[in-house]
């Protein structure tokens, strides 16, 4: 439990640690001693005013005595290595006392990294942003991870302190001044959380609390969290508390939890199920608050409408729309994008009117079977997207889709996501096509980084553009500090002719789907939708909406006039080539056209 402060400038300090033989609170170097109970959990309660600073000093069960920060800290001034800072949330007063949120059919995402997202990288620049957002269309921030890491710099990913929101954005009033400022915009805030493992360099739970880990599952990361072994109800509780606290303390709309295919649990009520009961019954039960998962698994029955009594989350990103979107454009097929190289387009129309490409179907890429059936759930439970910050980030060289393929073929792709009745996330600086790549970038020291450096590199010798050592190193340097300035945004580009124009696209298409599409999503049925092929690279899809109007898409994904693309009924909403197809039924190259049926019609 973090530090809690309570009237007249006492804190309540506490600290479970079972395997710590005494544990003391030490604040400017005098040391106040901790009671135990049974369990393991250290309490103290004394004077110390909000913006004291403090460590717990831990003297093992081996005697040997470390200073550690408080591993659910709010706040680091001096880095995952320092003194926490005792924080009183309640003072952060609520400007946005009556904001309730917003549906989720009305949800248009945006991820963003705060670090990159403006030269100064800060919130409050980012908060400068705000109108930028609400002007293009968006609806929904979602921000990239913020729990201390180690540096100036991080992904997020490496977090290790997951109460603290990092430092180098600036203090946890500034985070809360931007929730509010958002909400005045009508623009909620979502997080990223990372609740399947630690970052490499920051952590000392294992020092005095090892049962927060087990060696029952694996993960990429090492040893897996303790989410159903001995000990594993107080871990469960860290993190089932860091979700709440980040909804209640900072009146955040929603988090996306980051890989919860390896949060391995065997509990009769799996740790995500659990999370988000008790995010439905808290923060939940009095506002919209939304929970979004990234599942390579493409597990179905976790969705709304799944079927199950896991059936409780709102959305998933979709990764399978993403790849089959990126190899329809650019025609690659290495790694995981084998699976989609085959018939890309194809597995589009799948995506589109059934969720996800793969449910239950074998994968080449993995040499096993993925997924779960999709058919049956609304398409409001896929998050649909042709760029995030894996996407972009895991290139070699971070570079955008705007890089390999005409801005036509960008339009068309985007296009089809855009409107498309799943719910669209933009990347930052997707909007105007923006210059700057998103390249990987940390800020470790000594052999770590060294050996993230050496990592980073190897992981791209299977490609055969990167077979020989020199093409390698000329990967960007992770721990390079240049890495992380050259993925910074340049906003000045924007009034660039072909930014602008770009820009005017993605806001004319978000137009349109707010006045013609979101209306008609609130309870949009899970089945229903029909695709087929026209040819091999065009497609046409319908959707029953949920006031009886019938959306149609036609899509010719391909190099060259194609025909068969008799226009469905209805009339026209949005068209790249502001026509649709010729009296023929001929669509151009790269062209998408979108109709809508109204129910009276």
């Amino acid at each position: 439990m973090p530090a809690e402060p309570l009237e007249k400038g006492q804190t309540r300090f506490a600290l479970r640690a079972p395997s710590a033989r005494r544990v003391a609170v030490v604040i400017e170097g005098e040391a106040h001693p901790m009671n135990r109970d049974p369990d393991g959990l250290y309490s103290a309660e004394f004077g110390a005013p909000a913006g004291t600073l403090y460590r717990f000093r831990v003297t093992t069960g081996g005697g040997e005595e470390l200073e550690v920060p408080d591993p659910a800290s709010r706040f680091q001034p001096e880095d995952v290595h320092g003194p926490s800072e005792v924080v009183d949330t309640r003072a952060f007063g609520r400007p946005d006392a009556g904001w309730r949120g917003r549906p989720w059919h009305e949800t248009v995402l945006y991820e963003l990294h705060v670090g990159a997202f403006t030269p100064e990288g800060t919130y409050e620049a980012a908060a400068g942003k705000l109108d930028h957002l609400r002007d293009l269309g968006v609806t929904a921030v979602e921000l990239m991870p913020l729990s201390d890491f180690p540096g100036g710099r991080n992904w997020g990913y490496d977090g290790v302190l997951p109460y603290a929101p990092d430092s180098s954005y600036g203090r946890p009033e500034s985070l809360r001044a931007f929730a509010a400022a958002a909400h005045e915009r009508g623009i909620q805030v979502f997080l990223d959380v990372v609740y399947n493992h630690f970052g490499p360099d920051g952590n000392y739970l294992s020092a005095y609390a090892p049962e927060f880990f087990t060696d029952r599952h694996e993960t990429p990361w090492g040893a897996a969290i303790n989410m159903d072994g001995r000990g594993s109800g107080y871990v469960r509780e860290f993190f089932i508390r860091n979700a709440l606290y980040w909804l209640s303390d900072y009146g955040l709309d929603g988090l996306r939890l980051d890989a919860v295919h390896a949060i391995l649990d065997d509990s009769p009520e799996h740790f995500l199920t659990e999370l988000a009961r008790r995010v439905q019954e808290g923060p939940g039960a009095g506002r919209h608050v939304h929970l979004l998962l990234e599942n390579e698994e493409n597990e179905a029955s976790r969705l709304l409408g799944g079927g199950s009594s896991d059936s409780v989350y709102t959305a998933q990103w979709n990764d399978d729309i993403h790849h089959a979107l990126h190899v329809s454009a650019t025609g690659e097929g290495a790694s995981y994008y084998s699976d989609f190289a085959d018939a890309p387009v194809a597995r589009l129309g799948r995506c589109l009117a059934e969720g996800f490409a793969f449910q239950g179907d074998p994968s080449q890429h993995r040499g096993n079977a993925r997924g779960e059936p999709s058919g049956h759930l609304s398409p409001l439970r896929f998050v649909s997207l042709l760029q995030n910050h894996d996407q972009v980030g895991n290139r070699a060289f971070g570079d955008r889709i705007s890089e390999s393929v005409s801005s036509e073929v960008v339009r068309a792709v985007a296009a089809v996501y855009l409107l498309a009745p799943q719910v669209p996330m933009l990347f930052m600086g997707e909007e105007w096509a923006a210059s700057s790549p998103f390249q990987f970038f940390c800020d470790f020291d000594g052999d770590l980084a060294r050996l993230v450096t050496e990592g980073r590199r190897r992981e791209f010798q299977k490609f055969p553009e990167f077979s020989e050592e020199a093409t390698r190193e000329r990967i960007p340097d992770p721990s390079d500090e240049q890495t992380f300035l050259d993925s910074k945004l340049v906003w000045d580009e924007r009034g660039d002719l072909e930014n602008a124009e770009i820009l005017d696209f993605y806001t004319d298409a978000l137009a349109v789907r707010r006045a013609e599409i979101v209306p008609r999503l609130e309870g949009i049925p899970g089945t229903g939708a029909q695709q087929r092929l026209v040819g091999e690279r065009g497609l046409r899809v319908q959707w029953p909406l949920a006031d009886g109007s019938l959306l149609s898409l036609l899509a010719n994904l391909s190099e060259k006039e194609s025909g068969g693309f008799e226009p469905p009924p209805g009339r026209l909403i949005f068209a790249t080539n502001d026509t649709g197809p010729d009296d023929t039924g001929n669509l151009s190259a790269w062209t998408v056209a979108w109709y809508l049926l109204e129910n009276n019609s």
